[in-house]
């Protein structure tokens, strides 16, 4: 059993943990580099981590990883052997199950008998995984891993949901903050690009006499065909008529 100055110990980390936490702000930083501080928050709030790794998943029903980091190179590994190679291992199983997974002795872990063996063989023994949950839905999951075996007791598992609580929130706000952003991009993109497919569905209206509608499709058909974008069919419309119509121009007296 952890004494008094341990346990005393621990939970000052953890509280110091769940501040950085709410001190965290996603706006000044990439999805990416969100997950990354909340690696490294982990690390010092679970007693017993070596290194955590954190995953965000796509919405239900997709749940494959849409964003994560690691605290350190192996961990990135080891989360690239459990998403990408194996799509097996503990933080997969604590998604499903929705709750802490532990496993003392990877190498011999039955539980997933890829994963485990293959981990062991990179010097880490031990994990803890814990679902990322908001309002009942799971976001993510954190795995917590030690290179040495029997390395997560019942009061990691019991830090390790303290912190996962608002872990969940921050990372979920991250996510929801990064969409927005992509989103707000997508806008500002579409209401530069308006005014110059506009152009173009007005020069081929005046040309064949066409509807916008009809104008419209036959830029997309020229887009589809050529492979090129939309907006790049449409702009090259139009500078085609702004030299034909500098062409038409006679140059003006002493030019």
């Amino acid at each position: 059993m952890a004494g008094f100055d341990q346990i005393g110990a621990d939970d000052a980390n953890l509280r110091a943990g769940i501040g950085d936490l709410a001190g965290l702000v996603a706006g000044s930083r990439s999805l990416s580099e969100s997950l990354a501080e909340v690696a490294g928050f982990a690390v010092r709030a679970i007693p017993g981590a070596d290194g955590v790794g954190v995953a965000l998943f796509r919405p239900a029903p997709d749940d494959t990883v849409e964003a994560s980091s690691a605290s350190a190179a192996v961990v990135e590994e080891i989360e690239r052997i459990q998403y990408v190679i194996l799509r097996e291992g503990p933080a997969l199983s604590a998604v499903r199950e929705r709750r802490p997974v532990r496993s003392d002795s990877l190498g011999g872990e039955q539980r997933w008998p890829r994963f485990g063996p293959r981990v062991g063989r990179l010097g880490v023994h031990s994990v803890l995984a814990l679902p990322l949950v908001v309002a009942d839905q799971v976001v993510g999951a954190i795995s917590v891993y030690a290179n040495g075996k029997d390395a997560f007791g019942e009061r990691a598992v019991e830090l390790g949901e303290l912190f996962a609580r608002p872990a969940a929130v921050a990372v979920h706000n991250a996510q929801v903050l990064a969409h927005a952003q992509v989103l707000t991009a997508r806008l500002q993109a579409a209401l530069l690009t308006r005014p110059v497919i506009d152009q173009a569905v007005g020069l081929i209206r005046g040309r064949t006499g066409r509807s916008a509608e009809e104008a419209l499709s036959h830029l997309r058909a020229i887009s589809q065909a050529e492979h090129r974008k939309l907006v790049d069919v449409a702009q090259s419309l139009v500078d085609e008529a702004v030299r034909r119509a500098r062409a038409r121009t006679p140059a003006g007296p002493g030019v």
